[in-house]
């Protein structure tokens, strides 16, 4: 598909071979967007992991310190003594055993996120092929089961986000949108940069981030500078 005139201009602002600090990468992200619409500015990271090793998957999670832009829908799959609890701390959907049941019965998700108490986790087996593959599954690794409702929905309200790779071995997240300024999206960048060095497997040998990129949405890619 031939690019548009536009993204032909942008992309000679960018060299394909050059590494560019963060401050200076972050100012060509934001000047070569082409969207008529806010963009969202996203990193893409291929890490030095071996995706054949359980142990060496990435899997944490973060609240950047300026919000991306996105409203999540929150389930909170509790017991009935937690349900006015999940409410008051802004869940969009609270439900038990019948949501479950509901859940197996259509396939349908409408939700972004899931939270659970430890006493639901045996029940939630029945969806975990439908919300796992999804990413929906709530795991204790993510902070996403246990009795502190409250906090959990609070945490994910306030925009905590969970990283974890891919099946290549890269990871690829939004760190926010056009109209942060340059300092918002390095902060955010530097805390994404700082929880996945954080959670670098100790079996994970050599160069650990392989190729850092940053781009917009439908702009193009400028590498980033990266000490190990």
């Amino acid at each position: 598909m031939p690019r548009s005139k536009r993204y032909t201009q942008v992309k000679a602002l960018v060299d394909p071979k050059k590494l560019y600090p963060v401050e200076e990468a972050v100012e060509l992200v934001k000047k070569t967007s082409t969207t008529k619409f806010e963009s969202s500015v996203e990193a893409h990271m291929r890490l030095g992991i071996d995706v054949r090793q359980g142990e060496q998957q990435i899997r944490t999670t973060i609240i950047l310190p300026h919000t991306i832009g996105k409203t999540k829908k929150i389930a909170a799959f509790v017991s009935s003594g937690k349900e006015q609890e999940a409410k008051d701390a802004g869940a969009d959907i609270i439900g038990n055993e019948e949501l479950i049941a509901e859940i197996v019965q259509t396939g349908k998700i409408d939700f972004d996120m899931a939270i659970a108490t430890p006493d639901m986790m045996p029940k939630l087996a029945k969806v975990a092929k439908i919300l796992g593959p999804k990413g929906l599954m709530p795991n204790p690794r993510t902070e996403t089961v246990g009795n502190d409702v409250k906090k959990m929905i609070g945490e994910l309200k306030r925009g905590k986000i969970t990283i974890k790779n891919d099946a290549t071995g890269n990871i690829h997240q939004a760190i926010g949108k056009t109209s942060l300024s340059t300092a918002q999206l390095i902060e955010n960048f530097t805390a994404l940069l700082e929880a996945v060095r954080k959670a670098k497997p100790a079996s994970s040998k050599g160069v650990y981030f392989r190729k850092v990129v940053l781009t917009s949405t439908m702009g193009p890619s400028v590498q980033i500078e990266i000490k190990n």
